[in-house]
């Protein structure tokens, strides 16, 4: 396995739309291991293919300590309203309040190819609709008010001078950070 560069706001690639994955081949699966090695050393609860820089239509995510990988997913229901806080690896150290529905039933494939649902609410259900939004071009600051976005995107023009080529490298010391120890 390998860590990922993760592509920051204003990399083109996250506003694309993704394509659908035609067949899970061992790529795809390595792909997979990547984003979850990559998602936990940068200390995330999901991660979307467009965040690595690809366009295929899959997410990982981990909530409670249970790994899902979702391809090719499609939200089946959603009902009633919720707000929260979001933030996004391709925006650290940002976080807003976001309005969306409560409780969601995703259909996906599983990375054995196997198609399931799966009905979530909470943390889980919110990271679902999120990592969803990346896989069609959007982000969580789409949602907010225009003052608000403003005063979010003024921050992000501070910040992002850390990200060199609009990417996230993690580094070492993200690595020691995540084992709780020194730089390797």
């Amino acid at each position: 396995m390998s860590l990922l560069d993760i592509h920051v706001l204003g990399s083109p690639i996250l506003r694309e739309q993704t394509t659908p994955v035609a067949s899970i081949s061992d790529g795809i699966r390595r792909l997979v291991d990547d984003m979850f090695e990559t998602m936990v050393i940068a200390k995330g609860v999901g991660l979307a293919a467009p965040q690595v820089g690809r366009t295929e239509r899959l997410f990982v995510c981990e909530v409670d300590d249970v790994r899902h990988v979702f391809i090719n997913p499609e939200i089946v229901t959603s009902e009633g309203r919720a707000r929260a806080e979001e933030g996004c690896l391709s925006m650290p150290e940002l976080f807003a309040e976001i309005e969306r529905p409560e409780l969601v039933r995703m259909r996906a494939l599983t990375i054995e190819g196997e198609s399931f649902e799966l009905e979530a609410n909470d943390l889980l259900g919110r990271c679902m609709q999120h990592e969803l939004d990346h896989l069609n071009g959007r982000l969580f600051i789409d949602y907010l008010s225009t003052l608000k976005r403003r005063s979010l995107m003024s921050k992000w023009e501070k910040a992002k001078i850390d990200f060199p080529g609009l990417r996230r490298t993690l580094t070492a010391k993200d690595i020691a950070e995540h084992h709780g120890g020194d730089e390797l």
